[in-house]
């Protein structure tokens, strides 16, 4: 991204939004910008995760006025341009909630992102079933140990570019794995957060935290992800090609018309009968369809 666009202006990503103030790093500094009414007018609103144009202004308020192609955009977290998603999920304390997971594979397709699957606390019990699932499913899978640091390293080629996000319910051990990769994180946070203080702070609004030549974000709303959240986006109709695995096995059913749920000659159900495609990953699809069909 070139920084500099013209005189008085600059590019930069958002990092955080705080009551109508944006914080938005141009690799020099941290600018505190307002956003133009236009945006408003257009029924747009700035997101963590952004690209902009900013005007510089020494002596008054920043202001953004114009807001780069996204690349995705999502509602719950409110973010924008997520390249990674880490599904962090830990092998037991609690046990992995494998269609809590799949809700997130499945978002994670359609908005264009790579999903990495990450289970914790390998110490507490096999994991060989998971890795297996999810492997055969398409994603990268990695099984570590947070507290011991044991094969954490495996992480470090999804961080570092672009805008990586961390995805998981409380008690399976995020905070921790951030911290063990990037203990400098820590320090950063701090000074950012002194940077950003203004205005009242809550934990549903997305943070992006500089580390090396990208960014890193622990998400709240991911945790609770429902699909009509994205009713608009994901329907009965594109579901299946939100499984990676379905798509050696697209188009060859008996009905065009197939749903893939409990129709006889369907070649997906065929295939999770041969154990080519897990029951546990099916079972997810039918339950969404279901979802999805309902609303």
């Amino acid at each position: 991204m070139d920084k500099l666009v013209e005189k008085n202006k600059a590019q930069g990503i958002i990092l955080k939004g705080i009551d109508g103030f944006y914080y938005v790093d141009t690799n020099d500094l941290v600018l505190e910008c307002k956003a133009r009414g236009i945006f408003r007018k257009k029924g747009m609103s700035p997101l963590a995760g952004d690209r902009v144009v900013v005007s510089v202004d020494a002596d008054d308020m920043s202001m953004i006025e114009e807001i780069l192609p996204r690349k995705n955009q999502f509602v719950r977290p409110p973010i924008a341009n997520i390249d990674t998603l880490l599904i962090v999920a830990s092998v037991k304390s609690p046990d992995p909630n494998l269609y809590s997971i799949d809700k997130l594979t499945v978002i994670a397709q359609l908005k264009e992102v790579q999903a990495v699957l990450v289970f914790t606390k390998m110490d507490l019990g096999d994991t060989s079933e998971l890795e297996e699932l999810y492997s055969r499913a398409g994603f990268p899978t990695i099984v570590l140990s947070n507290v011991t640091g044991e094969n954490v390293d495996s992480l470090r080629p999804y961080l570092g570019k672009g805008i990586t996000a961390l995805a998981g319910y409380s008690g399976v051990g995020k905070s921790s794995l951030v911290k063990y990769l990037i203990p400098e994180l820590e320090i950063e946070v701090g000074e950012i957060s002194r940077k950003l203080r203004r205005g009242k702070q809550t934990t549903r609004e997305s943070t992006l935290y500089p580390y090396e030549e990208g960014y890193v974000t622990d998400t709240v709303g991911f945790s609770n992800l429902e699909l009509r959240t994205y009713k608009n986006e994901l329907t009965t109709d594109n579901l299946k090609f939100c499984f990676p695995e379905f798509e050696p096995y697209l188009g060859k059913c008996r009905f065009t018309s197939c749903s893939h749920t409990v129709e006889k000659g369907c070649a997906i159900i065929e295939a999770v009968n041969a154990k080519q495609i897990s029951v546990s990953r099916h079972e997810s699809f039918c339950r969404m369809y279901r979802e999805l069909k309902e609303l």
